[in-house]
Formats: structure tokens, C-alpha cells, sequence
């Protein structure tokens, strides 16, 4: 699942730490924003996935900034990235590695591939085959890799950053729901305004690229932030109000696919993300709302005669959150 291979600080974390955590998230967030231009929420999105330990998934339409915002959260973090273009020829060993025989030694080796780093790219996802987009269904739910029977653990911490165009179907394999459940978020990057537009031709003009950017954090502190995040306090009263949102989405008639306990999970990290990024140890049901359509809208999945009439997943989480009643005094119950 998106859950933190282990286990997270049992005491809450300090005034000082929230206070720290807020301030270098948002730094974190300047530092991308000043690339990805004109947009703030889907860069602070991104920044709180980055901070609960989740694998992002970037779709939006050719040309809008999926990579360069993908690129601009490697290059913040002071840790070992790395880019896999996602083509129908690429192979599983080229993403996870491969064991090669040393002649010299009389052995055979592992070869890491470059899934063996702290921030992967994995751009135009769907562009590679089903077999080898499998090969990230044990590194995005286990944090490690199986070659030959043994198993390899993953730096941590591991990131998979994913990009692909929902446009253009030619020649691409739609991710499975197992996958795309393995996703803690989805982002949408939309078309930017006139004036945004702007500035972003004057830094294509400058030749401003993500890779100019200064590391904000080194990876130890990364790590530091992310069991911070994951100390922040959720009250039973607001864990439950998170059970009943997702349990909500499995009884709706226009879904025939709706949320699974790994949504519970990833909703209720992000939303302890949410919260230290404003700087409190405590989470608030405006924390689970606000989270609410990244974590759950890419896990459901309409039923042909709803998608027909115009319903949309977003609108279901919506309606959904409008009708379950929100916990009384959630951060002490």
C-alpha cells in the first residue's frame, strides 16, 4: 500500500517541528512554483504528496508542464533521481535492473536499474507495455524489487513521479486499476492564463530550466519531514469520517469500481501532509476534504451509462462529502 515502509514517530511532533516542517514545505513549494508558473495548488498538491511518501501520477494534455513539474521536484530534493522514458519497447529489467554474470568473479551480480533512486520519473507511462509497467507494481506498494528470487530493497525514500496524455491513445496501454490504485494522487495541470502564458514564453526566451534550480533539502531531511508528517495527530472521530467517505463510494449506482482501503490510507496520510504543511500537529476535517479528490477521483471508475449522462468522479466525491456529516470537535474526540 502508499503506507511508509516503516513505521512512523508514535509521539506528536512538536510546535517547533510543525513550525520547521511548514516553513521548508514552503520553500519547498516557492522553489517549484518558480518554474511551474501560475500554478500554486496543484504545486503545493504535488509538495504534500512529495512530504506524505506517495507516488504521484501527472495527466493532463501535451505541452501544459507535466515533465517540467515532475523535473522541478527532483531537482529541489538534494537525493539521486532518475528519468525512464516509457516506450512499447522498453523492458522490465530496464526499469527494475538485471543479474549479469561476471566472468572475472565467477558469480553472477545485480545491476541496478534506475528505479534504485530517490525520485523516479516515469514519463509518458502508458506508452509502455502492460508486462513492463508491471514491473512497478512491487516497487510502488512494497518500496522494493524481486530479480531472480532475491529481494532488493529501495532507497528510501522512493518516489515515483508518472506522466501521461490522456489525448493521445495511439500506440499506448491503459494502467490498470491495480496500478493506478498504487498512486496516492492524480494531478491536473490545465492550460494557464494569458498573462501566465506570458511568463512562461519569456522563460522558454531565458532558457530557465527546472535543472537550474537549487536543492531546498537534502534527503536525510526529506526522510525527517515525511516521519514528521506521519506523526501528526488524526482522532478516531476523523480516521472514521474517512472510513465512511470511502465506504460511501462503493454503494454509489453510477460506480462500478469505488475507493479501496488503500484510498483510506493515502487519504488519511495526505491529509496529515495537509496539516503540517500549515503547521499544525493535528488534522481537520477541512484537511480530508481537501485531499479528498486528488487521493479518490483516479480510483473510481463509472459505469458506461453514467459516464454517458455527463457524471464525473469529481462530482461524486463532492456530492459525496456534501452528505456524510462531519465529525463535532474531530481533534480531540
Amino acid at each position: 500500500m502508499t503506507a511508509a515502509p516503516t513505521a512512523p514517530p508514535t509521539e506528536a511532533p512538536s510546535p517547533e517541528e510543525t513550525a520547521g516542517f511548514a516553513e521548508y514545505a514552503r520553500r519547498l513549494t516557492a522553489a517549484v512554483g518558480s518554474v511551474v508558473l501560475g500554478k500554486p495548488q496543484v504545486v503545493r498538491l504535488a509538495m504534500a504528496g512529495l512530504l506524505a511518501e506517495g507516488h504521484l501520477l501527472i495527466e493532463d494534455v501535451p505541452g501544459v508542464g507535466k515533465t517540467t513539474l515532475a523535473r522541478s521536484m527532483a531537482a529541489v530534493v538534494a537525493g539521486q533521481w532518475r528519468r525512464i522514458q516509457f516506450t512499447p519497447d522498453l523492458l522490465p529489467s530496464d526499469v527494475t535492473g538485471v543479474t549479469i554474470y561476471n566472468q572475472g568473479s565467477g558469480g553472477f551480480e545485480f545491476h541496478q536499474g534506475p528505479i534504485f533512486a530517490n525520485i523516479v520519473i516515469a514519463d509518458e507511462i502508458n506508452r509502455a507495455s502492460p508486462k513492463t509497467q508491471s514491473a512497478l507494481l512491487e516497487v510502488m506498494a512494497e518500496h522494493q524489487v524481486t530479480v531472480d528470487g532475491v529481494t532488493y530493497p529501495l532507497p528510501r525514500p522512493n518516489f515515483v513521479v508518472a506522466t501521461q496524455n490522456p489525448i493521445d491513445q495511439q500506440g499506448t496501454y491503459t494502467l490498470p486499476e491495480a496500478q493506478l490504485d498504487r498512486f496516492m494522487m492524480l494531478l491536473r495541470i490545465g492550460y494557464p492564463s494569458a498573462e501566465q502564458e506570458m511568463r512562461i514564453v519569456g522563460d522558454a526566451i531565458a532558457r530557465r530550466l527546472p535543472e537550474q534550480l537549487q536543492p531546498v533539502m537534502a534527503v536525510d531531511e526529506l526522510v525527517r519531514m515525511i516521519d514528521i508528517a506521519r506523526s501528526v495527530y488524526m482522532a478516531p472521530a476523523l480516521q472514521s469520517f474517512i472510513v465512511t467517505i470511502t465506504g460511501a463510494t462503493r454503494t454509489v449506482a453510477q460506480l462500478r469500481l469505488g475507493a479501496s482501503p488503500r484510498a483510506s490510507n493515502a487519504l488519511a496520510v495526505a491529509a496529515q501532509a495537509a496539516a503540517a504543511f500549515e503547521g499544525r500537529s493535528f488534522v481537520t476535517a477541512d484537511d480530508v476534504k481537501a485531499m479528498a479528490r486528488p487521493v479518490l477521483s483516479h480510483r473510481l471508475l463509472l459505469t458506461p451509462e453514467a459516464a454517458i449522462q455527463g457524471h464525473t468522479a469529481a462530482a461524486i466525491i463532492d456530492n459525496i462529502l456534501a452528505a456524510v456529516p462531519v465529525p463535532q470537535d474531530p481533534v480531540r474526540v
